[in-house]
């Protein structure tokens, strides 16, 4: 994975702990990276106001300003599931046979399930500049797309 996707993706990270704040949202239906050029889809049940996503970009700004440590724990399956309960786990499940899954946290923001790379803190993300939201009524899914500053 490279630098940028690297931070991006550690955005997405930030972006759910915002969107879980704002919109008391729980459930990730897909994440999308592609170099700077970051979404997260949720399950969400109404279409938020505009006020409601330049909330959701202020607060993740504020994380990531904030320089927190994105902390990797290792854990079984099981010690996971005891510890975080399904907090870990998004709408695409991880494969039963998984036994070990590395949990990211970023302390009283965010915790996942997710074996991709991350950064450091948050403050190496860099700039997140929010770019669209579209809510999909048919489907209850709010698409949020945002770009990191290269």
């Amino acid at each position: 994975m490279e630098e940028i996707e690297i931070r991006t993706h550690t955005a997405l990270h930030v972006v759910k702990g915002a969107v879980r704040k704002v919109l008391n949202v729980k459930w990730t239906a897909s994440t999308y990276v592609n170099s700077n050029h970051g979404r997260l889809t949720v399950k969400f049940e109404r279409k938020p106001s505009n006020e409601e996503i330049d909330k959701v970009f202020e607060l993740a700004s504020e994380k990531v300003r904030e320089n927190l440590p994105i902390i990797i724990e290792v854990l079984s399956r099981e010690e996971a599931e005891k510890r975080y309960g399904d907090e870990i786990y998004d709408l695409f499940p991880v494969p039963a046979e998984v036994r070990e899954l590395s949990i990211v946290v970023i302390p009283d923001w965010n915790i996942n399930a997710c074996n991709k790379q991350h950064t450091k803190t948050t403050s190496e993300i860099g700039e997140i500049i929010k770019d669209y939201w579209r809510y999909r009524n048919s489907k209850q899914l709010l698409e949020i797309s945002f770009d990191i500053k290269c």
